[in-house]
């Protein structure tokens, strides 16, 4: 697994780790946001950012792909505020 890589698995298993409390995940995220910056700098948050994307992407094609949708349909819906 690449550096990249690793790190957006380590920021989502942060969010998703504690199912009692969003924000004690959204913090252990922000920590590693603030590691990345610290060691890594804008390069390396540029790189987390990427990860994050393709695989939201990635994601977001299977499931509408199982569901009968369109990726871009889903990811709108993704989106929603």
């Amino acid at each position: 697994m690449d550096y990249p890589c690793s790190l957006a698995h380590e920021a989502v298993s942060a969010v998703l780790s504690d199912d009692h409390s969003a924000q004690a995940g959204e913090a252990a995220l922000r920590e590693i946001v603030a590691r990345v910056d610290l060691v890594e700098g804008s390069a390396g948050l540029r790189d987390l950012a990427v990860e994050l994307t393709l695989k939201v992407a990635e994601l977001t094609e299977r499931i509408a792909v199982s569901d009968g949708l369109a990726a871009v349909d889903l990811a709108d819906i993704l989106f929603l505020d």
